[in-house]
Parts: C-alpha cells; structure tokens; sequence
C-alpha cells in the first residue's frame, strides 16, 4: 500500500516562508508525478502544483509567481515553498501522487492533509 505524508504545516507568520514536505512510502514501482492542491475554509480543493519524476512543473494560473514546487527523487519526497505568506491564511494542503505500484498498476495516492494558519 503506497501512503502519502504530509508535515511542515501548522502556524506560521504572515509574511514568513512556508515549506511544506510530503514523503511517499510502500510499493512503489515508479513515481510519474507528485503535487500539491488546497483548500480554503468553506471552498472546494483546488490545484496548486505538479512535479514530474523528470522535473517537469505545473502550477495553477492562479498561484504562478508565489509557489515553487520540488522534489527529491531518491527520497520520493514533494516540496511546496513559498516565500512571502498572506496573512490569516487557513488551508488544508494536500500531497497527491500518481505512481506505479508495478510496471503496469498505478494508483492516485494521497495524504490525509495538513493545515497551515498564517497568523501574527
């Protein structure tokens, strides 16, 4: 079974970095991508970045220019960064992985989620 976890989040201050981690464990095969959605209070997930195994990114037109996405292969391992944080921000971010759990089975993994709270 291939399980997604999620950590850095938590309360953070507005205008500070964020980092978030998302590490991918069991079998697994290969990884064709890995990335990032949110979800504000009250509104439906949404999709901030993607990252290829091949280092390839894909952001929503909607964070371009305030998210940076990567990724370790070695560790099958997500990074979310960024830099300068909205204040009284409260997501639920969510780590989503499309892997190979063989050479032919894939499976949309994802995390459970973590929440970030920007607040002074």
């Amino acid at each position: 079974q291939v399980q997604l976890v999620e950590s850095g989040g938590g309360l953070v201050q507005p205008g500070g970095s964020l980092r978030l981690s998302c590490a991918a464990s069991g079998t697994i095969f290969s990884v064709a991508n890995m990335g990032w959605y949110r979800q504000p209070p009250g509104k439906q997930r949404e999709l901030v970045a993607v990252i290829s195994s091949g280092g390839s990114t894909t952001y929503a037109d909607s964070v371009k220019g305030r998210f940076t996405v990567s990724g370790e292969n070695s560790k099958i391992t997500v990074y979310l960064q960024r830099s300068i944080l909205k204040p009284e921000e409260k997501d639920v971010y969510y780590c989503k992985g499309l892997m190979f759990t063989s050479g032919n089975a894939n499976i949309n993994a994802w995390g459970k989620g973590t929440q970030v709270t920007v607040s002074s």
